[in-house]
């Protein structure tokens, strides 16, 4: 059991992916996309600083050279601020778990990514992998419509929005690659540089999100939020299995488990999360939706492994 713990913590990260996937869902049409988000920054925020303090006897992390925080800055407008809005905005149109699913794209982003600003070479096996995840995707969004013409089984929006979400994961994750390289390893132990970085993102994302939310709604759903116990709750449990749990525990995995092994095991949140969506929200289940998952999930364990 002791050698697989890698392996083991890497599964408990994809359950805990399911659960944030599902509460969000629940949250942002409870609550709002934007007043979720919100409270969901500012309590990762709280949760880090507490972690420091622990740690490091201080609140603050080191920051790392202006040019870490600056890319750290845009990762956190890039990937929470885009790209979680179009993620949270998605749930509520096609649902969390057609959201999960889409996101198995996020690795093709990342490595188109990785291929135009960090001239990363894109290896035969990752471009199969991305035609496996795509051709998933298809299977289980696409059916016959009219005249047995092949149409998109959901709404075109929020298809969109769970697209350009997993551009913008992608996107975000070499944009903080980038900029923890900058870090200088002599400040802090290495295992807390992502903590440091992600906090950096944290900060973006409070302040892009209050941003959208004063324009658009002003902060009377803010101040709402806070006499609604149930809605507080969610936020606290979906920041909790997220950025808090998800992200720390991920981390971990890869320490114990091959990066390979860890990613794929990680990635199976599309199909830990039908049965779940289907008891909470009646998503029905079909075979299309289980084999596109199935798929989906083999392409990505094909990229990490490949």
């Amino acid at each position: 059991m002791i050698t697989y713990i890698g392996e083991l913590i890497s599964i408990g990260v994809a359950f805990s992916w399911t659960a944030t996937a599902l509460l969000s869902e629940f949250g942002s049409k409870r609550l709002g996309n934007l007043t979720l988000n919100v409270l969901r920054m500012g309590l990762s925020l709280l949760f880090a600083m507490v972690m420091f303090w622990a740690v490091m006897g201080s609140p603050l992390p080191p920051v790392g050279s202006l040019e870490a925080c600056g890319w750290m800055l845009l990762s956190g407008i890039v990937g929470y601020v885009i790209g979680d809005f179009c993620l949270f905005q998605c749930y509520i149109i096609i649902g969390s778990r057609y959201g999960q699913l889409f996101m198995t794209l996020a690795p093709l982003s990342a490595a188109l990514m990785a291929w135009v600003t960090l001239g990363q070479e894109m290896a035969p096996m990752s471009i199969v992998a991305m035609l496996i995840t795509l051709t998933g995707i298809a299977l289980s969004v696409l059916g016959r419509g009219e005249h047995r013409r092949v149409s998109l089984k959901l709404p075109l929006n929020g298809v969109l929005f769970a697209v350009a979400a997993a551009m913008c994961q992608g996107i975000g994750l070499v944009l903080s690659k980038i900029g923890m390289d900058h870090y200088d390893t002599t400040a802090m132990p290495a295992w807390l540089i992502p903590f440091s970085a992600n906090f950096l993102r944290c900060v973006a994302g409070v302040i892009g999100f209050s941003l959208l939310l004063y324009f658009r709604e002003g902060f009377q759903p803010l101040r709402e939020a806070f006499r609604d116990r149930k809605g507080i709750t969610v936020a606290i449990a979906t920041t909790i299995f997220g950025p808090f749990v998800g992200v720390g525990f991920s981390l971990m995995a890869v320490q114990y488990a091959s990066a390979g092994i860890a990613s794929t095991l990680m990635a199976l949140t599309p199909i830990i999360i039908i049965l779940p969506s289907y008891w909470l929200f009646r998503q029905p289940i079909t075979r299309r939706s289980v084999l596109g998952a199935l798929i989906s999930v083999l392409g990505v364990s094909l990229f990490f492994l490949g």
